[in-house]
């Protein structure tokens, strides 16, 4: 499976937490909750492209808001990461947006609390900042690269924004889906009936 389109012109990637990208990778779960970051220029999320590569991100990321099960996972990231002077960042996967399903609802959000590494509390609090705006649910198809992508860190890597724009060139190689067919269908369908994704698009 090849990578995402265009990346040899210039790539979009999506910050999540490097918790987060370590339990899409390794098939915990398929979901990621976006509301948009303060530094966003429209102050809303919005899916800009369905293949996007994932930066890990090392700020904010805080045990408390982890389920216990998953506090493990930020020891490894964080055991592995070059601290907040780092010269470069290392991405290791990409993903198939499947699904974008806005969910405004914090009952219907709670139906799938089993199925992140997120406390209550922390999806709750995504879904109540910018009330108006709906919270995205995205289920994603997630490919590991054969071979990881490092890069320079760059200014524009950081911050509170959702979308990065990465340089061309990348030379990336092929990549692999991280869960079988029948495994991802399974999880989605699972998580659309979960959400009752048909009576909310």
């Amino acid at each position: 499976m090849n990578v995402p389109d265009g990346a040899g012109a210039g790539a979009a990637a999506l910050k999540e937490w490097a918790v987060a990208v370590r339990a899409l990778e390794e098939g915990r779960q398929i979901v990621v909750l976006r509301k948009g970051g303060i530094a966003e220029e429209t102050r809303h999320f919005r899916l800009e492209r369905p293949d996007f590569y994932l930066l890990p991100a090392y700020e904010h990321q805080r045990p408390e808001l982890l389920k216990e099960e998953a506090r493990p996972i930020l020891d490894e990231v964080l055991g592995e990461w070059d601290g907040p002077d780092a010269g470069a960042v290392s991405i290791s996967s990409w993903a198939h947006a499947v699904e974008d399903i806005p969910v405004t609802d914090p009952g219907i959000l709670e139906r799938i609390r089993e199925r992140h590494i997120w406390t209550d509390s922390f999806a709750e609090e995504r879904l109540k900042w910018k009330k108006r705006d709906p919270l995205h649910v995205l289920l994603l198809r997630v490919y590991k690269l054969r071979q990881p992508l490092r890069l320079p860190m760059e200014p524009a890597f950081t911050g509170c924004k959702s979308w990065i724009s990465l340089p061309g060139g990348l030379g990336a190689d092929h990549s692999e889906p991280v869960l079988g067919d029948e495994e991802f269908n399974r999880m989605r369908m699972e998580i659309r009936s979960l959400l009752g994704a048909a009576e909310i698009n």
